[in-house]
């Protein structure tokens, strides 16, 4: 039998809803807008946890912020996109199929 640390109850509204106890908030650091995950076992116990949250890219992250914080700072250096722009980008990139799923080669690495 597991070591219980807590319990508590709630009940379920018409429409299936419950509010997480206090207590239960409490003893998992949740806040408004966590994701939580049930979890049910074969022999029907259910356990309520905290979603694990992904990562993002911390580069990209940093990229974007990058690309946010230059483009506040310098709005006279943004440009429209024009048609002759747009098919020169076209002819360097516009046949390039990239598999984000493959693995990369040993000297990508």
């Amino acid at each position: 039998m597991p070591n219980i640390v807590l319990t508590a109850e709630a009940t379920l509204t018409e429409r299936y809803q419950n509010t997480v106890p206090a207590a239960i908030r409490k003893a998992l650091h949740l806040k408004k807008g966590d994701k939580v995950l049930y979890t049910i076992e074969n022999n029907g116990r259910v356990s309520f946890t905290r979603a694990e949250t992904t990562q993002g890219d911390p580069v990209l992250e940093k990229f974007l912020h990058f690309l946010a914080d230059d483009m506040a700072n310098n709005p006279d250096q943004l440009q429209y996109l024009t048609p002759s722009l747009g098919k020169r980008i076209h002819t360097l990139v516009g046949d390039l199929n990239v598999d984000l799923d493959s693995p990369l080669l040993e000297e990508d690495e």
